[in-house]
């Protein structure tokens, strides 16, 4: 009787437990750090760039260049010296800037309550795929539209306005010229915003934890009352963060404005007047013709207005990342 022998198994050999990165993750870390080193490097030359070439603007009109309300350029055979301020569009880009939120922000954080929470699966992924692409459409698209086919229902509205609340200032028409007006330019802006914070609104809605939503349909809430209740509270800092990242859009949009609002240099508080305008849009019209001197004091605006746009993104990062960290 034979016996059967048992071979004898190899021990598997013991995994090393290392910290040292392998050649996959130092290529992907290289590759990572220099995309978010390039975003800021590129942010820093072109602020660079705008300062150095408006510098001398900044030196010679001191404050007035905040405050003046004249864009005059230098004319020798006149004796005419050259006297540049963007008071006035600034108030344009405050006031164009202020209707966008004040009209798309309301609509913005209803489609994204619609998709979150009413919307059919069948319907909510075709929308959200229509609401990114049209935060992609070139904002030309969106200035085109807007002057041909939107101006003239936009007027209708504004006469409207005027006819019943004509009494408020801010609605007042010394002049019967309801076209490219702040309003109109408004309402293209608040167009083109809804995406943005749709997007925002939505992916912090979606966040809300599940465990509150279920104890408030718990205690006999309907969807309305649970929305109240829960979604508003929790998701409030974000859509005060993502109606800041429209705005930042809103003061920095350039073809879009210039194409559905009249220039001016004069602050006016009537919205339906067809007077106004914003720095973006200041500097497009006089960039193609502009000698050397003027070519420096809108370099100078572009930094303004860069700097102006750059502080609203950065506060409404903030707002983002303590509601996120809330959360």
């Amino acid at each position: 009787m034979s016996t059967a022998t048992v071979p004898s198994k190899t021990p598997p050999v013991a995994r090393v437990i290392t910290t040292k990165p392998r050649f996959s993750d130092k290529v992907f870390r290289a590759v990572v750090t220099t995309g978010g080193l390039s975003s800021l490097v590129i942010l820093a030359v072109i602020a660079f760039f705008l300062v150095y070439n408006g510098f001398g603007v900044f030196k010679s009109e001191g404050l007035s260049f905040f405050t003046g309300f004249e864009w005059v350029d230098a004319q020798p055979d006149a004796g005419t010296a050259a006297s540049y301020g963007i008071g006035a569009m600034l108030y344009g880009t405050l006031l164009t800037g202020f209707l966008a939120v004040l009209f798309g922000v309301p609509i913005a954080v209803g489609a994204a309550l619609f998709l979150s929470y009413y919307a059919p699966e069948w319907l909510k992924k075709p929308m959200v795929i229509v609401v990114d692409v049209m935060a992609a459409i070139p904002s030309i698209v969106y200035g085109l539209w807007g002057y041909f086919v939107f101006m003239p229902h936009a007027e209708y509205w504004a006469k409207l306005i005027h006819k019943y609340l004509g009494f408020i200032p801010f609605f007042d028409m010394p002049a019967n010229a309801f076209s490219r007006s702040p309003f109109i330019a408004g309402l293209v802006l608040a167009i083109m915003i809804i995406p943005i914070v749709t997007s925002v609104s939505r992916e912090v809605f979606a966040q809300t934890p599940l465990d509150r939503i279920q104890a408030a349909y718990a205690l006999g809430a309907t969807k309305w009352s649970m929305i109240k209740a829960v979604v508003f509270p929790y998701g409030a800092g974000g859509v005060v963060g993502g109606a800041m990242l429209g705005l930042g859009r809103a003061l920095g949009e350039t073809v879009a404005v210039y194409t559905v609002l009249n220039l001016v240099y004069d602050i006016r508080i009537e919205v339906l007047l067809s007077a106004g305008g914003n720095v973006a849009s200041m500097i497009v019209n006089k960039f193609g013709e502009a000698d050397a001197p003027e070519l420096k004091a809108l370099m100078a605006a572009g930094f303004v207005l860069f700097l102006v746009t750059l502080i609203v993104n950065f506060i409404a990062n903030i707002i983002i990342n303590r509601t996120a960290r809330k959360g």
